[in-house]
């Protein structure tokens, strides 16, 4: 029998037939090792891949959280410093309403809009200050004998006048007027706020602390009610002391009320107010009780018909 033996050179080495087997045994099982080790990179590397994602997903996540948290506490930050205020006040129009008081207040702030025309029809302005006067309860009688002070050549003529104030504590405060005469209204404004630890501020010291809007008040609350609102063109809304308190710009009031009501909505009420920028904590019960002796002070003035403050009283006070 004829042998051949056979010589291979592969990679720098030589093997003999003889050897063939041996060398792919070896060389296959080296193939084997490579591609596991390859196998193992790549997994490493998508490994490497859905941790970075996941990491970024969490960073991300985190991210709004804090978005979420910050605009939740914003949001409780500025409804309970007006709620507590808005309770205050309101409780308050509730006892001036019984003595008659409330009922002057709207008579001026009827009496000043009606000098843009007597036609509430033609005139928002007035519109809105006698709802506002109805809401109140006034007498028709009442509300039209404001609205003739216009043409009444011996009625004595009012003027809206705006103070500015600091209280404890460095709250802003905007006292506005319906007056006949300035110079008995700034001495008891200036005493009402001296004689309780306030002190008056100097004009636009305080009031670009506050931005001039609409608001209104909305007895139905809810996901609904605040769809409803925003559909209608406010600005804004926020749920405070079981109302929907809705924003608008200054021009909007009238038009955004009438959408609301015409959407089936109960406006509770609507006017113009200074809204504040920013709100300033009061958690000192003493700050506190100085502040609302100054509020309730110039609340009991004739001439004053509407306070503004960007306090948000968080003390505990006593009942």
């Amino acid at each position: 029998m004829l042998m051949v033996k056979l010589t291979f050179s592969l990679q720098g080495g030589e093997f003999e037939s003889g050897d063939w087997h041996g060398f792919y045994y070896v060389s296959h099982k080296d193939s084997r090792r490579q591609l596991a080790h390859n196998k193992i990179i790549r997994f490493v590397g998508i490994f490497k891949k859905i941790f970075t994602i996941f990491m970024l997903w969490r960073t991300l996540a985190y991210i709004c959280y804090n978005i979420q948290n910050t605009i939740s506490n914003n949001v409780e930050f500025i409804m309970s410093g007006h709620s507590k205020w808005s309770t205050i006040k309101r409780e308050k129009g509730a006892k001036d309403a019984k003595r008659g008081a409330v009922f002057t207040r709207l008579g001026n702030l009827i009496a000043i809009a009606a000098r843009g025309g007597t036609d509430p029809n033609m005139n928002s302005t007035l519109y809105m200050a006698i709802e506002k006067a109805k809401e109140a309860n006034m007498p028709a009688v009442n509300i039209q004998r404001a609205i003739d002070r216009v043409s009444d050549k011996n009625a004595a003529v009012l003027e809206e006048i705006a103070y500015e104030a600091m209280g404890p504590g460095g709250v802003g405060i905007i006292i506005e007027t319906a007056t006949d005469n300035r110079n008995r209204t700034f001495p008891e404004v200036k005493n009402a706020i001296t004689k309780n630890g306030g002190r008056v501020a100097d004009a636009g010291s305080v009031l670009f602390q506050f931005t001039r809007k609409g608001v209104i008040r909305v007895q139905e609350v809810g996901e609904d009610a605040l769809l409803t609102v925003l559909d209608a063109g406010a600005d804004d809304a926020v749920e405070e002391d079981g109302e929907l308190v809705v924003y608008t710009e200054l021009k909007d009031l009238a038009k955004v009320r009438s959408a609301i009501v015409a959407a089936g909505l109960t406006v509770l009420g609507a006017e113009l107010q200074y809204v504040p920028n920013n709100l300033i904590e009061v958690s000192d019960v003493e700050s506190a009780q100085k502040l609302i002796k100054i509020l309730d002070a110039l609340d009991d003035l004739d001439d004053v018909v509407n306070i503004n403050n960007n306090a948000d009283i968080t003390a505990d006070l006593p009942e």
